[in-house]
């Protein structure tokens, strides 16, 4: 196993310790956040850039060549989840910071980490990691429709057009076009293959830096809100029970094998809480804080969730079949 492979199975351990580490910093030293607030842009763009690099987009025909997965995957992350998502913020106060973040965060399937813990799951991790394309080009069409859908009016309200266009732009499009322009390069010249496999060494180290920058600069915002932002986990933590046993009954009613159903439970329970993070920083004040805050909860509550997936899923959700 390589270097960067091992770091990439202990990541998991790694971000725990840094969210612990960023936490103690954050609220020691509050009158920092500003300075780490202003570095949040720059972090998160390189880390899309590293995350965008390795995602096979000039493999997007093959991402369809298993059509009963890419159903099941459809059907569960634009179907089965909002749905649940709608069911569950139900009992949540019409307040628009928590219920911009909470949709935001849930309604996004993730497009990076996931791949991890589906290995670490025993489940088929090769197809989400064909699938991310197609994964990651669906939800950036599809969030502001069920927004619309779940807030109505509240979404022109609160969501001012020109710094969501900046954040899209800064923060995903021209990462993304860099990644896209790298992967071409890496076709056609051996110096473009050197500085795609050099790219791959960046999710890792920056997705620990963004979580530090990120958890470091708002949680004291989140402990001067814990009320506040504590009515999203409840949310959080029913999202992670329900969803894998709805992701069983579509992956036995598709027919997949238990590689692609335990992959199918992960793409569905795990969120994209980083991609969709921008979007929450262009909100103004002081909604960016708020909603950052409930989307930073939710990845804290979905780091303990995981490490109770990688043992759940394969142990007794889905076990291999004799």
């Amino acid at each position: 196993m390589s270097a960067r492979e091992q770091l990439e199975k202990n990541q998991v351990w790694l971000y725990a310790i840094i969210l612990l580490i960023a936490a103690g910093a954050g609220l020691i030293w509050p009158q920092a956040s500003g300075y780490l607030d202003r570095s949040i842009s720059l972090v998160l763009a390189i880390l899309m850039f590293g995350m965008f690099a390795q995602i096979p987009f000039l493999r997007l025909k093959e991402s369809l060549t298993n059509r009963q997965f890419i159903y099941a995957l459809l059907i569960m992350n634009y179907i089965a989840v909002p749905l649940i998502v709608w069911g569950l913020t139900r009992f949540l106060p019409a307040d628009p910071a928590l219920l911009l973040g909470v949709f935001l965060v849930l309604l996004t399937p993730c497009i990076d980490y996931v791949i991890v813990f589906t290995h670490l799951g025993r489940g088929d991790e090769k197809l989400i990691l064909v699938a991310t394309p197609l994964l990651f080009v669906s939800q950036m069409i599809l969030l502001p429709f069920y927004l619309w859908v779940f807030m109505g009016n509240q979404t022109a309200e609160v969501v001012s057009v020109q710094p969501f266009l900046e954040a899209f732009l800064g923060l995903i499009a021209v990462p993304l076009l860099l990644a896209l322009l790298t992967q071409l390069w890496a076709k056609r010249q051996p110096r473009g293959i050197v500085f795609l496999d050099a790219a791959a060494w960046l999710p890792v180290p920056f997705m620990a830096l963004t979580l530090f920058v990120v958890v470091a600069s708002q949680i004291s915002k989140l402990y001067e809100s814990i009320d506040y932002i504590s009515q999203a986990i409840p949310v959080y933590v029913a999202y992670m029970i329900i969803v894998p046993l709805v992701a069983r009954f579509v992956a036995r009613i598709f027919r997949l094998d238990v590689g692609a159903g335990r992959a199918l439970i992960f793409s569905s329970g795990t969120r994209n809480s980083l991609v969709v993070l921008p979007f929450a920083l262009a909100l103004p004040e002081p909604l960016n804080g708020l909603a950052s805050a409930v989307i930073v909860t939710q990845t804290i509550v979905e780091l303990v969730g995981e490490l109770i997936y990688i043992r759940v899923v394969p142990g007794i959700l889905l076990r291999d079949r004799h």
